[in-house]
């Protein structure tokens, strides 16, 4: 198979529409690094993202007759853009099925790339389906977005072009989803040039290849984070997955490095920021991932000197995630941290709290008295040498007072800093996180499929831009004691994904 591929990467067509992105230093990143940092500026295609390359070489490829039929597909990001200029570019009919649920941005993206949208079901999985059925009821073409071998020749010219470009590049970084895109520039690279080391990169929230890899077969993950949506896929790709797992020409060893890169979303947002202060581009969260993987690998394994390449796949950033993501970067680069802490309810309190702080920035203040002798502070700090001076905080803070770090406390990331109200005496408050599809109407049906037994006694919701809404719920179990799991029983039923947290830290300290 692998011979086979790089036969068809190098037959590709994708230049008849995409270009040849350039391959850009990156001195300041390289600096910070103490690496040689190269973007391959895939954001720079007609539709901001690598999927054209694919989408066009698929579809320029299919024989007369069923050009002549038209083309469909399934998607709500960047594959449905790539589909939709290629249909335009062969003059064909070009049907894109997307979720009722997609941003209109993104539907009227697609229209002005001349591709025909049709809104069916509420999820991605529905949307697919019904492009599949419709498929084989018309007679047209299913253009997958990644498990076809066709697709992942027109992602592995990217790797062509690599080579070309940088002689002695020595590592590549790739944000995987279901997996084209690495499995042909792995494929390439793993023929041509088997001393490049290929590294995947994954959102920790989306992580289907290492999941795939552990367990030697393809898995369904029970759910994926939607932060980095171009790459929230549940299962890898069946055709990707066979090229991963084949060995270098060489016989070295694998052509995709079998250790795969977490990363969260503090440390996407940090590379989002580093990206638009090397080239002031926004690129969206997944294109962002390879060079969080960049930063957390070279920490890991304390490289210097290593000629570096970070795949920059796709800026179709929505703009409305942008203040989510300013407020995530500077946690995400270690440069604040948050405390809870609690403080004398006392004249002078304050004015000691922060002289216990040395002078440092204060960035954030919330406070709230939980009785006539104390009060419980949240605070964030402004951090100059990241972790090292995190622990010192925390260690001159814990002589003089109560304290916790909740700077890896995703709840308190997420809701507490914006929910400081003071303690509640309601005996069987129970505490939830609770994923709602951002769609008109998501409310009213929880609220109707709790009914009237559970009282809700806190509620905090924010949009940061994803197709799901996180909320914080808290909820009276009238009924905890002769019915211990009949709040279990309900939210089940209800279908939203949920977790319980009443045991979370920041809500112990300051809302319970």
């Amino acid at each position: 198979m692998l011979s086979r591929l790089v036969r068809q990467i190098l037959q590709a067509t994708v230049y008849d529409v995409a270009i040849e992105t350039p391959l850009e230093a990156a001195p300041r990143i390289s600096e910070r690094l103490n690496n040689n940092i190269r973007f391959k500026r895939e954001d720079l295609q007609p539709v901001f993202s690598f999927k054209l390359r694919g989408a066009y070489n698929r579809i320029s490829q299919l024989p007369k007759e069923q050009l002549e039929r038209g083309v469909i597909t399934a998607s709500a990001g960047n594959h449905a853009q790539g589909v939709a200029l290629s249909g335009k570019k062969l003059g064909i009919r070009a049907i894109i099925v997307m979720p009722k649920t997609t941003p209109d941005i993104k539907v009227q993206a697609v229209k002005r790339l001349g591709g025909e949208v049709l809104l069916h079901g509420d999820s991605f999985d529905v949307a697919n389906k019904y492009a599949i059925a419709r498929a084989a009821e018309d007679g047209m073409t299913f253009i997958p977005p990644y498990d076809d071998e066709l697709v992942m020749a027109g992602q592995g010219t990217i790797a062509n072009e690599i080579l070309r470009q940088w002689r002695d590049v020595e590592y590549v970084f790739v944000a995987v989803g279901g997996g084209g895109l690495i499995a042909g520039v792995a494929a390439y690279l793993g023929d041509v040039a088997p001393h490049v080391k290929v590294i995947p990169v994954e959102y920790d929230e989306s992580a289907c290849l290492k999941a795939a890899l552990e367990a030697n077969e393809r898995v369904i993950l029970p759910s994926v984070g939607l932060f980095a949506d171009g790459t929230a896929v549940a299962q890898i790709g069946e055709k990707p997955f066979d090229v991963i797992r084949l060995q270098k020409s060489d016989n070295s060893g694998p052509i995709v490095e079998p250790n795969v890169v977490l990363v969260n979303t503090d440390e996407i947002c940090a590379a989002i920021k580093d990206t638009y202060d090397e080239c002031r581009s926004i690129v969206e969260p997944s294109g962002a991932m390879a060079l969080a993987g960049i930063k957390k690998y070279v920490a890991e394994h304390g490289l210097t000197g290593k000629n570096m390449v970070s795949i920059v796949c796709g800026a179709n950033m929505n703009f409305d995630r942008l203040r989510y993501i300013a407020e995530r970067t500077e946690l995400g680069e270690r440069k604040e941290a948050i405390f809870a802490v609690t403080i004398p309810e006392e004249k002078g309190a304050f004015l000691k709290f922060c002289r216990a702080l040395q002078g440092r920035n204060i960035t954030e203040f919330n406070y709230r008295a939980s009785d006539a002798t104390a009060a419980q502070v949240f605070v964030g700090i402004s951090l100059k040498n990241g972790e090292k001076e995190r622990q010192e905080i925390y260690e001159t803070l814990k002589f003089q007072y109560d304290v916790d770090d909740l700077s890896d406390d995703e709840v308190a990331k997420l809701h507490i800093r914006y929910l400081i109200g003071g303690h509640a005496d309601i005996e069987n408050e129970r505490l939830f996180r609770v994923e709602f599809p951002e769609r008109p109407g998501a409310l009213l049906t929880f609220l109707e499929r709790l009914g009237p037994t559970h009282n809700i006694t806190l509620f905090h919701y924010r949009n940061h831009g994803a197709a799901e809404g996180r909320v914080l719920v808290g909820l009276e179990a009238e009924d905890a004691q002769q019915n211990p799991d009949g709040l279990i029983k309900t939210l089940e039923s209800i279908t939203y994904p949920y977790l319980e947290i009443t045991n979370n830290l920041g809500y112990q300290r300051f809302l319970k």
